[in-house]
């Protein structure tokens, strides 16, 4: 008989409906009764794409001899992490201030109000690998409910009070504003780069996308060409490795390994769009094919594969299917030679690194141990006639692999995702100018507005199946806004500024801590035991850090002290870490580059967009960090300027393209005519330039 997680629409809540554990859904019911029966609760937190999620489901819940223990002593609550990051954050905090680390599986006793005491991650079911067996961990815990009450209500006082100083994060410095903090990242980024393999540090090895991103536009602004180094040799070392998806595109979220071979193979929504970013950023300042080539691989696998029927996109893929950790990515030799044939496929296998032995658990994962040219030359073959073979057999095993069973997908959508998604289709578009891109942002920010908004204009965090939950937080906000932005600069409908301009509004109303910064979560929100601010980037940019960017990015485009007052901020509460761990800090730091720059504001004005399409392309394809880009036509012209003062006295109208170049808060005789345009365009290159 299902239990109460039925009536959830979170794939992973509903993964558990069937666990003879007496799940509850995180809210009122479950600490009414924990508190009416005088009972622990036992807080599990996790996602669908979590293999030791799923594991521990294998061995535990679905154990009726646990779960006889679960019912009999606890109340049990499970939460989708992706729906609800406001109670992962401070429950995970709590863990790893317990035991020193943290992870998912999150596993936590708490008291029926909501106050820590004990934590885990993964336990087996039994005593092994020097770990408790669950079952000893509930045992002993309800054995201390029962004999030990007085020490854990004082334990959980003296961990809510830790977790209120914690939530606060590093304190603010007094200083001002300074590139030496962007200085320090740079060289601490340096310092730990992987000269071998590319990355940072060791394995498991994350993309760290944010920290690149960084980089790049710091390269765009000042070359080094050490810190090229660095940024060229972790994006190719990513892109030949298994953590890319070689047939579909795609990245998966980790490398388990130091040389990027052997993926975790789930894949997120947010390291795609983020890896799209950098990807496409690189092409845009180095022209280099094939980052184009990875950057279309993982856009064109987001739209066909993760892509909701009405434009908005799903949150993750499993690495997990039949049961198996990434049976659907892995081939044996025979079988690629039975697709391809003997001569087709012995070259396949020579170049992604195929042998009858395997390189993962007998098994192959793609990958590239050379690069395509060096391939091409120990082969004998021209470079151009081995990529027309390669392509061909990459369709063709995708083709075969599509018969395989897939990995789950977690089909919710994320609006703080999807804002993330929405930035990778834009940098996309610009890099490669192909309008699917833009067309695909279009209708995700559509969506967004139209299903995860309440009736005041309010975000909601996440859909499934037309229902809409949980009250929005500082993430999906800051993301949104900055989205937005990104989608006005090169497709600059009132609209989109509109929007912008609304919801950072309420977010400053709802979310701004008069002491400076933001909170995570809003005035009305449910409070939790500690209100955190979400100042460190993680696999995602800080929520706090993404507000203030926000903020920057749209002041300058409106002209609006209030914005830029909330950004400066937004700024100074991050310098904590800005300071004390620039790893942790990169969004933050993009935030403090642009705002230590003086405004820079390029305006071209088109008759329409179809007969310019050639100038609107050298004007978006640049990569420009510090500058704001409006491309608007002549008939849209008056309403964007009811928004922004950069429009203002510039909408006659006219038969030929206008530039407008305002540099240093002063601007220059516009520039008109496609030819002159270009000009202008050109003399304003990056000196590492992108592609013709």
């Amino acid at each position: 008989m299902p239990n109460r997680l039925a009536t959830a629409t979170s794939p992973y809540l509903l993964q558990h409906k069937d666990n003879p554990v007496d799940w509850y859904p995180w809210g009122p019911e479950a600490f009414e009764k924990a508190r009416r029966e005088d009972k622990p609760i036992f807080l599990s937190v996790g996602y669908s794409a979590c293999h030791w999620c799923h594991v521990m489901e294998r061995e535990s819940f679905e154990n009726p001899d646990i779960a006889r223990i679960l019912n009999e002593h606890f109340v049990s609550i499970k939460v989708d992490r992706e729906e609800r990051p406001d109670i992962d954050q401070v429950y995970m905090q709590a863990v790893q201030m317990m035991t020193g680390s943290g992870g998912w599986p999150m596993s936590v006793f708490m008291t029926p109000d909501g106050r820590p005491f004990f934590a885990g991650t993964y336990w087996p079911p039994e005593s092994k690998w020097g770990r408790p067996g669950f079952d000893q961990v509930l045992n002993a815990v309800a054995e201390a409910w029962k004999t030990k009450r007085a020490d854990i209500e004082k334990q959980s006082v003296s961990i809510v009070g830790q977790l209120q100083e914690m939530a606060r994060g590093p304190q603010a410095s007094g200083r001002d504003l300074s590139a030496e903090w962007i200085a320090a990242a740079d060289r601490w980024l340096q310092e730990n780069f992987d000269s071998r393999w590319g990355g940072f540090g060791h394995a498991p090895k994350f993309p760290q996308a944010i920290d690149l991103s960084l980089l790049i536009e710091l390269e765009a602004t000042a070359p080094d060409p050490q810190r090229r180094q660095v940024i060229v040799g972790t994006l190719d070392g990513m892109a030949r490795g298994g953590i890319y998806d070689h047939l579909g595109g795609g990245f998966a979220r980790y490398s388990v390994d130091d040389q990027w071979l052997v993926p975790h193979f789930e894949k997120m929504l947010y390291d795609n769009a983020l890896l799209a970013v950098v990807y496409a950023d690189a092409y845009r300042l180095w022209g280099e094919a094939w980052m184009a080539d990875v950057l279309r691989g993982t856009l064109d696998y987001v739209v066909r594969d993760m892509r909701h029927p009405q434009g908005a996109f799903f949150s993750s893929e499993d690495a997990d299917s039949e049961g198996v950790e990434g049976k659907f990515y892995v081939w044996d030799r025979q079988e690629i030679l039975n697709v391809l044939g003997e001569e087709q496929g012995s070259v396949f296998c020579q170049v992604y690194g195929v042998t009858d032995r395997g390189n993962f658990e007998g098994h192959n994962i793609l990958h590239l141990p050379r690069s395509i040219p060096q391939a091409a030359s120990d082969l004998g073959l021209p470079v151009e006639s081995l990529q027309d073979l390669l392509a061909d057999a990459r369709h063709k095993l995708l083709q075969r692999r599509e018969q395989r069973v897939r990995p789950g997908r977690d089909d919710k959508v994320l609006l703080s995702w999807n804002a993330l998604m929405i930035g990778g289709l834009v940098h996309g578009y610009r890099a490669v100018g192909d309008s699917r891109y833009l067309q695909a942002a279009r209708q995700a920010a559509a969506f967004l507005r139209m299903n995860l908004t309440d009736g005041e204009g309010r975000l909601l965090h996440a859909w499934k199946d037309g229902q809409a939950s949980a009250e929005g937080f500082l993430e999906d906000y800051g993301y949104m806004i900055e989205a937005l932005v990104a989608l006005f600069q090169v497709d600059s409908q009132a609209e989109h500024l509109q929007w912008a301009i609304e919801l950072a509004e309420t977010m400053i109303d709802q979310f701004a801590d008069p002491a400076g910064g933001f909170f995570f979560t809003a005035r009305s929100a449910e409070p939790l035991v500690a209100r955190s601010k979400d100042l460190m980037d993680s696999s995602v940019p800080s929520a706090a850090a993404s507000a203030a960017r926000g903020l920057l990015l749209l002041g300058r485009i409106t002209g609006r002290d209030d914005f830029l007052q909330q950004a400066e901020s937004g700024l100074r509460a991050c310098t904590g870490v800005m300071i004390n761990a620039p790893q942790a800090a990169a969004h933050a730091l993009r935030g403090l580059h642009l705002c230590l720059h003086p405004p820079e504001e390029l305006v071209l004005v088109v008759p329409d967009l179809a007969s310019c399409q050639p100038v609107v392309a050298n004007m978006v394809r640049p990569l420009w960090p510090t500058r704001i880009t409006v491309v608007v036509e002549q008939a849209q012209a008056a309403d964007v300027a009811a928004l922004s003062p950069l429009l203002q006295g510039r909408c006659q109208v006219e038969p030929e393209p206008r530039l407008y170049i305002c540099q240093g808060f002063a601007c220059q005789t516009p520039v008109v005519g496609a030819e002159q345009i270009e000009s202008a365009l050109h003399a304003m290159q990056p000196r590492s330039e992108g592609p013709e």
